[in-house]
């Protein structure tokens, strides 16, 4: 297998003299891997091995450079051909370069120069052909499904089924959750795993662009449209062109701006602020919102045909309170990545800190919970991740707890375990709040169906 970091630079030359200056002048740059031949023949024999660089005398004893060049192209297509001739024919350089040589050289003195920049620049093209493709690479892995999103929980693998369907095809996605939820990442996720990959992703947060200015963002402007116009724009859908165009928050756009949307996506034509003149529009939409479209078209603040024609592919990305231990799966992902990041020691979740995290409601969802993760490792002075690290507690309790169905049992438990973390687990002062016995807070510790932390227990006779 050819090593990567080589570049590799054959020198085709049948005057032994010639090939010789050249070798020991491209050789003083100790990154090159120069190898000679004298004769078409023995170059073919190695062709295989397909370097960056061919330097290819035109009058070769066996063979004209016209006709090898045309088996170089033929076999080692991405190899770039230097003629380098003692004819200074312009009809037969321009030629050679027409079918396929990066560049012609005459044999003077300005000869190994001009070849030393050429090759220089090529250089510098090829590792920066190599970075883009190391960075595609990355991007792909990084938005590949099962890695960008984390979880196992049933509701997050309809997720991601829904998600296989819609890189499939160039459908439209309207993707639902509350905020947190991760959107913008599935966006990406089904950009990066469709056949618009390589093209680009343009992400516009529509609640964050003033609707005086959110035609000329979206559509573009031509030069004097408006006072500070001073020279023509491109909107995000022509930026977007081949590729995605994700609008997040789409529920936040003013209603005279929807209609213009529509005649765009209906059209597939756009016109900048400014011009007279319809612009040719091919992007992939995929559009975000917390808010639900659907009572917004009954009150008539979003357009109905809008809606539908955004409606699409539709994903519901679910709270993190409904996604099951998938809290866990992901606060162990964040603590991970945030130690490696800052140098730290991996850390564990205590068995109460992990019932603590399963007990909190997230209406945060995954970024409240990358925050509280992140808080903890900081605040953890040893290995473990105790519950007093963990900064969840809400400050509306009713609502937080209501917000996920639970029986009688369950919310009286979460209710003092919320009264437990407030007062640093003083039993006695909890039972005096909610009026109720020390016994019943008591065997409900020790039934473990509240905890306290290990440092506020009471007597090792009682907790155990």
């Amino acid at each position: 297998m050819k090593d990567q970091k080589t570049f590799r630079v054959f020198i085709v030359e049948d005057d032994l003299w010639y090939s010789s200056m050249l070798e020991y002048y491209l050789s003083l740059n100790p990154d090159y891997v120069i190898q000679k031949f004298d004769t078409a023949k023995s170059f073919l024999a190695r062709i295989h091995e397909k370097p960056e660089v061919i330097t290819l005398d035109y009058s070769l004893p066996d063979m004209n450079g016209d006709q090898l060049l045309m088996q170089i192209k033929e076999i080692s297509p991405d190899s770039k051909v230097i003629i380098i001739s003692g004819q200074e024919d312009v009809k037969i350089a321009l030629d050679l370069l027409k079918k396929g040589a990066y560049d012609y050289i005459v044999k003077d003195e300005d000869a190994k120069d001009r070849l030393w920049n050429t090759i220089q620049n090529l250089r510098e093209n090829v590792q920066l052909k190599q970075e883009i493709e190391t960075l595609k690479e990355e991007v792909h892995r990084k938005y590949d499904f099962s890695k960008a999103i984390i979880g196992n929980s049933p509701v997050i693998q309809r997720v991601f089924s829904m998600m296989e369907k819609a890189a499939r095809t160039n459908i439209t996605v309207s993707i639902a959750g509350e905020t947190g939820t991760g959107k913008e990442l599935v966006a990406k996720s089904i950009h990066y795993n469709s056949p618009r990959k390589n093209q680009p992703f343009v992400a516009v947060n529509l609640a964050a662009i003033p609707k005086d200015l959110l035609e000329s963002e979206m559509f573009g402007h031509e030069k004097g449209a408006f006072t500070g116009a001073i020279a023509r724009r491109i909107g995000k859908f022509e930026e977007a062109s081949k590729g995605t165009l994700f609008l997040d928050e789409i529920g936040e756009m003013d209603i005279n701006m929807q209609a213009k949307l529509l005649r765009a996506l209906q059209e597939k034509e756009i016109m900048r602020v400014g011009s007279n003149d319809l612009v040719k529009i091919d992007v992939r939409i995929i559009v975000a919102t917390h808010r639900n479209l659907l009572d917004m078209v009954k009150e008539g603040t979003f357009r109905e045909d809008l809606y539908y024609r955004l409606l699409g592919l539709p994903i519901n990305l679910p709270p993190l309170r409904e996604r099951e231990n998938d809290v866990l799966i992901i606060a162990k992902h964040f603590m991970e990545v945030f130690c490696k990041e800052n140098n730290l020691q991996v850390k564990n979740f205590s068995t109460e800190a992990k019932k603590k995290l399963l007990g909190h409601a997230f209406p945060g969802n995954v970024r409240e919970l990358k925050s509280v993760v992140e808080l903890a490792c900081v605040m953890a002075e040893g290995n473990d991740i105790e519950p007093d690290h963990l900064n969840v507690t809400s400050q509306n309790i009713i609502s937080d707890f209501m917000m996920k169905e639970v029986t009688l049992k369950e919310f009286t438990t979460k209710f003092i375990q919320y009264y437990l973390d407030k007062y640093n687990y003083d039993v006695l002062k909890v039972a005096r709040k909610l009026d109720v016995g020390k016994s019943t807070i008591y065997r409900m510790i020790q039934n473990k169906e509240v905890f306290v932390h290990k440092k506020y227990a009471y007597e090792n006779s009682f907790m155990n």
